[in-house]
C-alpha cells in the first residue's frame, strides 16, 4: 500500500511540474512557417507567413516590434475586388486553438511602418510578435522582391510605436 501511495504522489507531483497546454504562454503555443517580407527602399513593407497554434486555446497577436521599423501593426485588407483598403485589424490576429492563420498578400499581414532603413532582397528582417498575454515570439523573415497588391491605406487607432 505504501508503494502505491508513493507512486501516486510521484505521478501527481510530476504532473504539477509541467504546465498543461492551456497554461502555456500564447507565444509558446504558436509557430510561424514560410515567413517572408516584401523588399522596399523606404516607407512601409509587409510580412507574410503561416501561423500555427498547437495549443488548446486561442492565441491573439496584438502588436509587434522590430529594429527595422518604428511602428508594427497587424493589418487586414477589406473591400470588393475593384477597391481594396488596407487598415489595422481591430484586436489583432486570432489563431484558434489547434488552428492556423495565414498572412498573405491581399489579406491579413504584419505591416512594418516608418522603416529605419531599406529592406533589401536576400537579407533578413527580425520582428517580435507580441501576444495579448504579453508573451512574445521572435520571427526572422527573408526579404524578397514583391510589387505589392496596391491597396489604399486607411490609418487606424490600433497602432503601437
Amino acid at each position: 500500500m505504501r508503494k502505491l501511495m508513493i507512486l501516486v504522489a510521484a505521478v501527481l507531483l510530476s504532473a504539477c511540474g509541467s504546465p498543461a497546454a492551456d497554461e502555456r504562454p500564447m507565444a509558446e503555443q504558436v509557430s510561424i512557417h514560410d515567413q517572408w517580407a516584401a523588399a522596399t527602399d523606404d516607407g512601409m513593407a509587409a510580412m507574410f507567413g503561416s501561423l500555427t497554434n498547437d495549443g488548446d486555446r486561442e492565441a491573439r497577436i496584438t502588436y509587434g516590434t522590430s529594429p527595422a521599423a518604428n511602428i508594427i501593426e497587424m493589418h487586414e485588407v477589406v473591400g470588393e475586388s475593384g477597391s481594396k483598403t488596407m487598415r489595422p485589424k481591430d484586436g489583432g490576429f486570432v489563431i484558434a486553438g489547434g488552428g492556423s492563420h495565414d498572412l498573405v498578400p491581399g489579406g491579413d499581414h504584419v505591416m512594418l511602418m516608418d522603416l529605419t532603413g531599406p529592406l533589401s532582397p536576400g537579407t533578413d528582417v527580425t520582428v517580435t510578435l507580441v501576444f495579448e498575454d504579453g508573451s512574445s515570439l521572435p520571427v526572422t523573415a527573408q526579404v524578397r522582391d514583391f510589387a505589392g497588391a496596391n491597396e489604399e491605406y486607411q490609418p487606424g487607432h490600433g497602432s503601437h510605436g
